[in-house]
């Protein structure tokens, strides 16, 4: 009898020390690191599930870009970040900025269900890897871009489309993409006839997805921007168009 609440004493203070440790783990920051391939990277050709991005290039309209004199990037587009937009996963009560780090970085840590307190970035821009943390002074090493600028949508049509739509537009996570601070802010409202990563392992996803983006809007394409991106296509060898729920563009769960 003896031996027997021995052990069973044993098993009670084991049992004990685990609650414990799960209570104190239940207080740090929760690590969601899945190993996904980040950056949107896996939309590389063959991948994208949405037919030919030089197919669908043809197909855009050509025309000069429009006046940007009267755009205003807050009454046009909305406030930064809303959750105002219906891809895959969205509507979620979190911010878009929180959703695209999450997505786009690895070794994520989060702070409560939505809020991205650090991660890593492998940069598709710049090539380079850039560690993430949250705070003043630090959150801007890493930005999201809008693949296709705000500017240039403005400037190719979408001026013209209705508010909901453009605030759409803003978050759409097929338009974004968790980019290198610098690269992004040198980027600008810049066309791919002004400006491209300085990566060119990434070139052929970049204008893929700027191609997709600009087809789900109904934008269209200067001259000069059309030639600059058939000429990335034309060394991409049958590079696919991204869809909202292509791998590296849909928002984790």
């Amino acid at each position: 009898m003896g031996r027997q609440v021995d052990v069973m004493a044993r098993a009670v203070a084991a049992a004990a020390v685990s609650v414990l440790i799960l209570g104190v783990a239940g207080c740090q920051p929760k690590d969601v690191t899945d190993g996904a391939a980040p950056s949107g990277q896996d939309t590389a050709a063959g991948s994208g599930g949405g037919g030919s991005a030089a197919s669908e290039l043809a197909e855009l309209k050509v025309k000069p870009d429009g006046s940007i004199s009267s755009y205003d990037r807050v009454k046009d587009f909305g406030e930064a970040w809303t959750d105002q937009q219906g891809a895959p996963g969205g509507h979620n009560h979190c911010e878009t900025r929180d959703d695209i780090l999450r997505r786009d970085l690895i070794s994520v840590k989060l702070d409560g269900k939505c809020e991205v307190e650090s991660g890593r970035l492998h940069d598709p821009y710049t090539g380079k890897t850039i560690d993430f943390t949250r705070g003043r002074g630090t959150s801007l090493t890493v930005q999201i871009d809008h693949v296709v600028s705000l500017g240039n949508a403005w400037q190719t049509g979408a001026s013209a489309l209705p508010q909901a739509t453009r605030e759409e537009l803003a978050n759409d996570p097929l338009n974004l993409i968790a980019a290198d601070g610098p690269a992004n802010e040198g980027k600008g409202d810049d066309d791919a006839s002004k400006w491209l990563p300085k990566s060119d392992g990434f070139r052929c996803t970049y204008v893929a997805r700027q191609i997709a983006v600009k087809a789900k809007y109904r934008l269209w394409v200067s001259t000069a921007e059309k030639a600059a991106i058939s000429k990335v296509l034309g060394g991409c060898h049958g590079q696919a168009l991204p869809t909202e729920t292509s791998r590296g563009i849909a928002l984790k769960s």
